[in-house]
């Protein structure tokens, strides 16, 4: 470079996930979940009753059962969460170069969104692109993650232009180096029965996302012709992540099914609950069963333990004889190259 010459402009780059206890003990615990829990987005309720399912329903029992959780699946270098998406942020920073800064951020625990973007501008950079990594919309995570973004931003008054990205439910980026990461694994496995198990929300998330206040969950078809009022809804964007990743690994619509996994609490939850269709599926003489995670890009505690542990616990229970669980993609460079080709875009078409 000559010395008159000036560097290009520089994007910045956050990759944000759920977030995760900074450790399996039930300090950290308690800490990370009164942090989640206290979004409003997450759980819809009135401040006061939200503050009282908190404090004297939730925080009292519900830290060290889930701490006992985390230690089964901890890794050496900590949470699998925090540790699979380390490795995605490494990939997409060396897919993207140098006129990117890509950091990695949390919307609760650590690192924190406010920390990424300290780091962003620290970089100078000219840009920011924000990635919520959650593959469906949902208010209680991705909007909950530019609602954080833009409150840390508005602190500062003044800040680079900044875009965020939507949902990738059924982007080929995401679905293809999946099926290309399960596809072995899965031939070799020989399963009788493949179940792609998706975070639950509750059905009033679901039904705030349409404008229409008609539509969603109003009949058991409601989802089949997603558009419209279904351009926001994470069950209608589910389903079409099942029909997509069912293509691309050339399964036949019979040898398929769709779950909702992670209910919490008593108001009614989108269905078929994961722990139900478990029995009916056994009950049709299904010996070995197949697990997709497509509402995560990273293996977690709702992955690894939620279905890896205690599912397979409960398969075998119901006569099952054996359980595989595709592992996310996680850092996988072709998910990263997916993720990267994203941002490429973003950055060609401002």
């Amino acid at each position: 470079m000559s010395p008159t010459a000036q560097p290009g402009p520089k994007t910045g780059v956050l990759l944000v996930n759920l977030g995760t206890p900074d450790a399996p003990e039930t300090a950290p615990v308690r800490r990370y979940l009164r942090q989640f829990l206290s979004d409003r987005r997450v759980l819809t309720l009135p401040a006061p009753l939200r503050w009282l399912l908190l404090n004297l329903v939730i925080l009292p029992t519900r830290p060290a059962k889930s701490a006992a959780a985390y230690q089964q699946v901890w890794l050496p270098e900590g949470s699998p969460l925090l540790v699979h998406s380390r490795a995605l942020t490494e990939g997409v920073a060396a897919a993207l170069g140098e006129r990117y800064q890509v950091e990695l951020a949390m919307r609760y625990g650590h690192p924190s969104i406010e920390r990424g973007l300290d780091a962003l501008d620290a970089a100078e950079v000219d840009r920011i692109v924000v990635l919520p990594l959650f593959p469906q919309y949902a208010s209680s995570v991705t909007a909950s993650v530019s609602a954080e973004v833009m409150r840390v931003l508005d602190q500062r008054g003044d800040f680079p232009p900044l875009e965020i990205l939507g949902a990738f439910h059924d982007a080929p980026g995401f679905i293809d180096p999946w099926a290309a990461l399960a596809h072995p694994a899965l031939s070799d496995f020989g399963a009788d029965h493949v179940l792609f198990s998706f975070h639950g929300l509750p059905e009033d998330q679901i039904r705030a996302s349409d404008p229409t206040g008609s539509h969603c969950l109003s009949r058991e078809s409601c989802c089949d012709a997603p558009g419209g009022s279904l351009r926001r809804c994470y069950r209608a964007q589910c389903y079409q992540t099942a029909e997509a990743m069912r293509e691309a690994l050339g399964l036949a619509p019979e040898q398929c099914s769709v779950s909702f996994q992670s209910r919490l609490g008593p108001r009614p939850w989108i269905q078929p609950f994961t722990d139900e269709v478990v029995p009916a599926l056994a009950g049709r003489g299904v010996k070995r069963l197949a697990v997709f995670c497509p509402s995560f890009v990273a293996d977690c505690l709702e992955t690894l333990e939620e279905i890896g542990i205690r599912l397979r616990e409960q398969w075998t229970e119901e006569g099952g004889d054996a359980l595989w669980l595709s592992p996310c993609p996680n850092g996988d460079p072709g998910f990263a190259e997916g993720v990267a080709g994203w941002i490429r875009a973003s950055s060609d078409g401002r």
